[in-house]
């Protein structure tokens, strides 16, 4: 991040005066040094600006016009000059807090495919052949009756599976009502046909129940489908409908198959206020043998954007956008703050997620959702050092909530999650692999599972495996924490290619729990990088207990002894560099 900021503020095309980029400089060096919250603008009038502490934001907007100028600096910077640099750093609107926004980064070693944040439409490895242009004009085939038997088989295949998802779940046990009510409802509309004939008529059909079948197997939310609106006006009522009903969000979409193409585009509206929060259009040859499977696969990936733990929905949620009109949504909200303290670990970050889910299961026992997060806490608290020297009876803990979450929900993918987490840091490092395999299997379309996976192989020494598992996780989710990124890292340095490590390790060194400090010290001392080492240990310094004990700190999570070992080995080659 440093590297972007001098390359930004040296460029000749950065047209901004000196006050300008002392402000740039500012705000980024103090949000990665961990000190975000005190981006006020009080402190950068007095930091940057030459204000006395007598300085009245209301009498004296300069922090205020400054910061619009610099955005607008930005966004011309890097629409020129800048549209090819790896790194994008902007301000949002109404913060002060700069963000950091990977554009062009590096493939990963032994993969072709980048590390972006969005979601890519690659197919899945087996399904190659089914998506390769056939070199011929399939047009004629589209109107074949073979292929219109396809279409309706798929279609049928789909709609049966989805039926029967949606007609078994009112009588699923392990569905607590008390648990639904508190989360969102979404809505998935049929999806329109644009072309004429039968065969993209039959292929919407078979989109939309595929979609539904998809997004059942995802938690979080209610699902509903079209048949919720039968005997309602057409189309342009579905909005006030939805509102009416308490449903927060639409699904629409529609699919178009001419000239040897089927193109799909996918919209979500949040019902509450009619912002369309997410669409994409994907397109593939349209080869009526491989129809079935281009219909799966976009289904998977269209449900893995919208449903995942870290999609669509949840983000949407997050950011206080939407309130469906459900009995109590205090609770909800509590876990989705759960969900974003895990996406980076922060220790300011852990007390108020962890009030939060105590007061939500107290106010709502029935609430399995809440007592796993509740339980997955406990285990942070535990192996993170959070809890001091009470780990065993966070773990403990972590247990009680786990296991109640269970008997309100038997099959709650949040709870199992937790339960598999619970049994890798107590040391029940097969069960939990065992356990999260199962998972893996389940709910197909919840990358974050994929990445436990992953992570959990990766720490015990088995990166040939665990590796390519992260990567697919990566490469299915919408943004990805931090932590995906880790023992990708790790691997690399193992195998000494420390360049690219280092490129894997400033990826997740943003406001992380410093594991990643660790690994980009290690690699800049190799590289023998000393000032990037020595800021490397400062921001290492920050995170407590890894830094005041790394070894007990790394075998807590759960590390194979040689990688701790190598771990252990490479931070002390990068303090004896730092200290020259």
């Amino acid at each position: 991040m440093l590297a972007q900021l001098k390359q930004i503020c040296s460029s000749q095309h950065f047209h901004v005066n000196e006050r300008r980029r002392g402000f740039l400089r500012f705000i980024v060096k103090e949000t990665l040094s961990g000190r975000a919250l005190s981006l006020k603008g009080y402190t950068i009038a007095l930091a940057v600006f030459g204000r006395d502490q007598s300085f009245d934001p209301q009498a004296d907007p300069v922090v205020r016009l400054e910061a619009r100028r610099l955005r607008r600096d930005l966004d011309s910077y890097y629409v020129d000059a800048g549209r090819n640099d790896v790194v994008r750093i902007w301000i949002p609107k109404g913060s002060y807090v700069p963000k950091f926004e990977w554009l062009n980064m590096p493939p990963v070693a032994g993969s072709s495919d980048d590390l972006a944040h969005d979601v890519r439409t690659v197919p899945a490895q087996n399904d190659a052949a089914d998506v390769a242009p056939c070199g011929k004009d399939v047009a004629p085939s589209v109107k074949s009756s073979v292929f219109r038997r396809l279409l309706i088989g798929a279609a049928l295949v789909a709609a049966v599976a989805a039926g029967l998802a949606i007609w078994m779940s009112p009588f699923d046990a392990s569905r607590s009502p008390s648990s639904a009510t508190r989360e969102p409802g979404v809505l998935v509309m049929q999806f329109d046909s644009l072309s004429s004939g039968e065969s993209a008529r039959y292929l919407a059909i078979g989109m939309e129940q595929e979609l539904i079948a998809n997004l059942f197997h995802l938690s979080g939310f209610r699902l509903y489908t079209s048949a919720a609106l039968a005997n309602q006006e057409p189309r342009p009522a579905a909005l006030q409908v939805a509102r009416d009903r308490g449903f927060a969000y639409i699904v629409n979409g529609s699919v178009q198959a001419d000239g040897g193409e089927v193109r799909v585009t996918t919209s979500v509206v949040n019902a509450a206020s009619g912002l369309i929060v997410w669409t994409k259009s994907y397109s593939r040859p349209l080869d009526p043998q491989a129809l079935v499977g281009i219909q799966r696969n976009l289904a998977e990936e269209i449900a893995e954007v919208i449903g995942q733990p870290y999609g669509v929905v949840r983000s949407d949620m997050s950011n206080g956008s939407s309130m469906p009109a459900v009995s109590n949504m205090d609770s909800y909200m509590c876990v989705l703050r759960a969900y974003g303290y895990r996406r980076t670990f922060l220790r300011a970050d852990f007390d108020p997620a962890m009030r939060c889910l105590e007061q939500s299961v107290q106010r709502d026992p029935g609430y399995s959702d809440a007592w796993a997060m509740l339980g997955w806490l406990h285990v942070d608290a535990g192996r993170l050092g959070f809890a001091g020297d009470d780990r065993q009876k966070r773990y403990e803990k972590a247990q009680e909530a786990i296991f109640n979450a269970l008997r309100l929900q038997p099959k709650n993918p949040l709870a199992l999650k937790a339960l598999a987490a619970a049994y890798h840091f107590t040391g029940r490092y097969e069960e939990s692999q065992r356990l999260t395999r199962q998972l893996a299997e389940l709910y197909p379309n919840d990358p974050e599972i994929l990445a436990q996976l992953g992570w959990r192989l990766s720490v015990r020494g088995n990166f040939e495996e665990g590796v390519p598992i992260l990567k697919r996780a990566i490469d299915r989710t919408l943004n990805p924490p931090n932590w995906y990124f880790h023992f990708i890292a790790v691997g690399l340095c193992l195998k000494g290619d420390w360049e690219q490590a280092r490129r894997i390790a400033e990826r997740s060194a943003l406001g992380d729990s410093g594991f990643s400090q660790l690994v980009l010290a290690t690699a800049n001392a190799e590289l023998g990088d000393r000032e990037g080492t020595r800021q490397a240990l400062e921001n290492l310094a920050r995170y407590d207990p890894l830094a005041r004990d790394p070894e007990g700190f790394l075998r807590r999570q759960g590390i194979a002894d040689q990688t701790v070992g190598a771990l252990v080995a490479g931070l002390g080659k990068a303090r004896a560099l730092a200290s020259r």
